[in-house]
């Protein structure tokens, strides 16, 4: 069946007459004995189609609308000319037979419960604060997200991001309430109930729905997605919805917030509402838990304790020092590079921060705080089963990054949110919290601490014995094979067993032991690397202790010093080896690197 209407002469500027518009609809019965398919066509020049076919609406040229169920269906098509919207009179076609083929997909299943069920769905926020599923009810994404299980990972452009606040440390995002309910259904069409208990002015909206599978969106008419109030006016289409995940117990939609209404001085972006089906909400047990606490690793205390066995001075990190921390001690943001860091922030300067030190020492819990204006402040620490440090002294604050300062809670206490450790056991850094309990006292202001093996106490430089060594005696190259130029000072599985530099009896100490080496004669390959990690490989003859010391960056030729601290007495020396990563595979000519060991210095 076939139904349209033509004029082929008009001007262009006027308001056309309903006469002159021209568009097709057409069942097309062989795809469908029950005439299921219908083509909209709009041969309109000129013109905007605007079509409402009850399920749904297009404004594409052409567009093909499948039907599931029998039935009349009223199709009212509008052009938007030069003159003004021109309206035609409304086609109503009758549908003979169900194809329920057409909703035939999990997508319409989990939506709506299936073909003659219906399904509710409520925002994942209720009026007592809680989200059952989700961290809040709403997460932000960039314009060019979408399907999350698509693409490279969900995005499908330039502008990507994501943000997925949780409520209870942004409330501003929306108001604690009873956001009302969206009821889906496939009980003789596909309709769909919003009731807007918070938008008294939408009220209770009856409507239909579509889903278009190929592009993941649902497009609802005459209703609206649940929405809070204060992105009522954030958007002209509330039901150009795109789908972002759907499960049985739990969807997201987004729409993109235009800069129109209260959004007018944002840019675009993708707000994504978070709802949960009501059987999830109804069956929701919340877990029972104590208070939210950072979870440190098993044996942190021995960690703590082990790396403080001498002063050890802890500084910021030059990549990502700052950070938002949960209760749980999750950062918030994941920041790794200064590049990573947002605009509303700004970059990390180590020139702002860098010269700020804390050294701390476990042998008489004595702490030395340097300021990055150089001021000195000396006292006591106390850190409790907890992991909260408690100081004797003030501890300093100064700004940070831009805004955003370093410095304790209302107690004068920081707390380890989390302790990181290399492949051999030994810290690498950690990060300290303080929580504002005055301002937001759901989160962290979270610092970001690395170790400083060559740190003093303060109380002036601990003094080293430094141990006998024959440099002549040292074997160096890529020995292992695996590309690393290693620096084998003693290894009782090497060459130096039979002719070793040092005595190994002389290898007893408790605290760190530095070894001062120097490189000449490196040619790098052209693209290299250009800066490799040196790091000390020690054990002792019961290898306990063993393991990998702190990295310093070697990048050519020069003089570097590395050290190891074991966190336990050591008694002797079976493995004492210089590693740097690397370097082997990018030096042009290794024959023509040399090295030696200027000084070992034990404490």
């Amino acid at each position: 069946m076939t139904f349209f209407t033509c004029s082929e002469d008009y001007d262009l500027g006027r308001k056309l007459d309903p006469s002159e518009l021209d568009f097709s609809v057409i069942q097309d019965y062989s795809i469908d004995p029950g005439g299921n398919t219908v083509i909209l066509i709009n041969n309109t020049p000129e013109t905007v189609p605007v079509w409402d076919y009850e399920t749904g609406q297009s404004n594409r040229a052409i567009d093909t609308v499948h039907y599931a169920f029998a039935g009349e269906y009223t199709i009212n098509f509008s052009a938007v000319t030069a003159g003004g919207l021109v309206d035609a009179e409304p086609i109503t076609i009758t549908v003979s037979e169900d194809n329920f083929n057409y909703i035939n997909h999990p997508i319409w299943n989990m939506l709506s419960g299936g073909q003659g069920n219906s399904k509710k769905w409520y925002l994942d926020l209720n009026a007592d604060g809680v989200s059952k599923y989700f961290t809040g009810p709403m997460y932000f994404y960039g314009t060019d997200n979408g399907w999350l299980e698509g693409g490279d990972e969900g995005c499908y452009g330039d502008d990507c991001w994501s943000w997925a606040p949780d409520w209870a440390s942004n409330t501003w995002i929306m108001d604690a309430a009873d956001y009302g309910y969206m009821e889906f259904n496939l009980q003789g069409g596909p309709y769909v109930t919003v009731d807007h208990l918070t938008l008294p002015d939408l009220g209770v909206q009856n409507g239909t729905y579509n889903l278009d599978l190929n592009n993941y969106k649902l497009l609802m008419s005459n209703a609206q997605m649940i929405h809070n109030v204060g992105y009522d006016t954030c958007s002209s289409n509330w039901g150009n919805l795109t789908i972002f995940s759907i499960t049985d117990d739990a969807m997201q939609l987004g729409v993109i917030r235009e800069a129109i209404g209260s959004c007018s001085s944002e840019g675009p972006a993708m707000i994504v509402y978070n709802f949960i089906s009501q059987e999830y909400s109804d069956n929701w047990v919340p877990e029972e838990t104590g208070p939210e606490e950072p979870t440190l690793p098993g044996g942190w205390e021995d960690i703590i304790s082990e790396i403080t066995t001498t002063a050890i001075e802890w500084k910021l990190s030059e990549s990502n020092p700052l950070d938002w921390a949960t209760l749980s001690g999750t950062m918030m943001n994941g920041w790794q590079s200064p590049e990573d860091y947002p605009d509303w922030l700004g970059t990390p300067d180590p020139a702002v921060y860098g010269d700020f030190s804390m050294t701390m020492d476990s042998a008489d819990n004595s702490v030395v705080f340097v300021s990055p204006d150089g001021t000195t402040t000396e006292g006591t620490y106390s850190i409790n089963s907890s992991g909260i440090y408690s100081f004797s002294v003030p501890v300093p604050t100064f700004t940070l990054i831009n805004w955003a300062s370093f410095g304790p809670d209302a107690n004068n206490e920081l707390r380890i949110l989390r302790i990181d450790t290399d492949e051999n056991g030994n810290v690498s850094d950690m990060w300290l919290g303080a929580v504002d309990d005055v301002n937001n006292p759901s989160q962290y202001t979270a610092f970001h601490l690395e170790p400083n093996a060559g740190g003093s106490s303060g109380g002036g430089e601990e003094e080293g014995t430094e141990v006998a060594y024959d440099t002549s005696k040292l074997v160096y190259g890529d020995i292992e094979t695996n590309g690393n130029l290693r620096l084998e000072i003693h290894n009782i599985y090497g060459d130096t067993n039979l002719d070793p530099g040092l005595n190994a009896d002389d290898m007893f100490f408790n605290n760190s032991v530095e070894v001062t080496f120097t490189l000449s004669g490196i040619t790098l390959n052209e693209g290299a690397v250009g800066s490799y990690d040196a790091s000390i490989y020690y054990a002792d003859p019961d290898w306990s202790p063993n393991g990998s010391g702190n990295a310093v960056t070697v990048n050519g030729d020069g003089t570097y010093t590395v050290s190891y601290v074991p966190g336990a007495a050591v008694e002797g020396c079976i493995v004492f080896v210089v590693d740097i990563a690397g370097l082997a595979t990018d030096v042009a000519d290794l024959e023509a690197v040399s090295a030696t060991i200027d000084s070992i210095v034990i404490y």
